[in-house]
């Protein structure tokens, strides 16, 4: 058990420390910048030049990964982030033109530290076969507790202190526990040349990118979707117990995928998954009552993370010797995914009711299911 593996606890917790930033930072910079300005809107700019810094730099991350290691990577990253996030903090303190917010964001974004990454090209390293299962599915729950947890400990440290005190030490911790898990890293071996590989040899990878991507469509489309539908209905304070209950499902997803062995390929699991979760979603658009709608999005919540492992199963295959980049290449796909659902709910939301969003949802991954169906029959084609 991968658990059970010298050094992976101690990995794990410190890992879980270094995401804390994920989802804080641009909650964070929302509060400071626009309590700082006065302005909404530059505070959203400034979220969006995070997300696009963070975008862009993770294949560059992934691609330095698979050429030197981990370390230093994750040392430089951590270095950026923690920089600029402080930076912002006092900017916002001392007043300084609100170009520098966006331009600390987009640093703080391509600083984000890889942790999600470097786990799953590290932690893949040391098993074989279905193990590999169980180890992205820690993975991803690593990464879903941070997520979880990360906005729950911010909000807890604003109410004792201010906004851009709890960003800042938040963002410090974070960043002692991105170099901490850095050095606990097993060997931190550099990989040969000759094991280096393209992400685009084998053009499938690019069919899963477009899978990523529409998987992405569905976290923005209920992103949108959720709050929107929770202020329609006049409980704007519910959008948060529903938001946790993907985020619930999401961990039992991932301890269930992980806990036992799978015999059917992967890439017809890839399918299953995604059309469990476009099933799963759609009744969202009809159920009236909130808690037979929180059991709902629970449910569909659950196949989310098991559709991520088995896409990261999938990389394995595909880019042999280039892991990390192309993992580099997934988060940015699912990113990208993430915004342009955002965008289409909320135009589908706006001229077809608070309801429309799931339907956006559900379409995106019966579309990803379609589209990894592509990759079902290129797969018995080779056999």
């Amino acid at each position: 058990m991968l658990l059970g593996m010298p050094g992976v606890p101690a990995q794990a917790v410190l890992g879980f420390l270094a995401q804390l930033t994920q989802q804080v930072a641009p909650v964070g910079m929302v509060l400071v910048v626009e309590s700082a300005t006065g302005s909404l809107a530059v505070a959203g700019l400034c979220v969006a030049a995070f997300s696009v810094g963070a975008g862009v730099a993770r294949p560059v991350q992934g691609r330095l990964i698979d050429r030197r290691g981990s370390r230093r990577v994750l040392a430089g990253a951590a270095f950026l982030h923690v920089a600029a996030l402080i930076a912002l903090v006092a900017g916002a303190v001392a007043g300084w033109p609100v170009w520098t917010f966006a331009g600390l964001a987009v640093i703080a974004g391509a600083g984000l530290p890889p942790i999600s990454v470097t786990m799953r090209f590290e932690w893949g390293r040391r098993v074989a076969g279905e193990g590999r299962t169980a180890a992205y599915s820690l993975v991803f729950l690593v990464q879903e507790l941070a997520m979880l947890v990360g906005p729950l400990l911010f909000g807890l440290m604003i109410a004792v202190a201010s906004s851009s005190l709890a960003l800042g030490v938040v963002t410090v911790a974070a960043g002692a526990a991105t170099l901490a898990f850095s050095r606990a890293l097993r060997g931190g071996q550099t990989p040969g040349a000759r094991d280096r590989g393209r992400v685009f040899a084998d053009r499938r990878m690019l069919v899963l990118l477009a899978v990523v991507l529409m998987h992405g469509g569905v976290f923005g489309a209920l992103q949108v979707g959720v709050p929107a539908l929770a202020a329609a209905r006049d409980v704007p304070a519910a959008a948060g117990v529903l938001v946790a209950a993907l985020s619930l499902g999401g961990i039992a997803g991932a301890v269930a995928y992980g806990a036992r062995s799978w015999m059917s390929p992967v890439e017809v699991r890839l399918v299953a998954l995604m059309l469990a979760v476009g099933v799963m979603l759609a009744p969202l658009m009809l159920i009236g009552a909130l808690p037979v709608f929180w059991v709902v999005l629970c449910a569909g919540g659950m196949m989310f993370n098991p559709a991520l492992t088995t896409s990261s199963l999938l990389v394995d295959e595909f880019a042999p010797g280039a892991q990390a980049e192309a993992f580099g290449w997934v988060s940015t796909a699912l990113g990208m995914g993430g915004a342009i659902g955002s965008g289409v709910a909320g135009v589908a939301g706006e001229r077809f009711g608070a309801s429309a969003p799931f339907l956006v949802a559900s379409a995106s991954a019966l579309l990803g299911a379609g589209l990894a169906m592509v990759l079902l029959r290129r797969g018995r084609g080779r056999g």
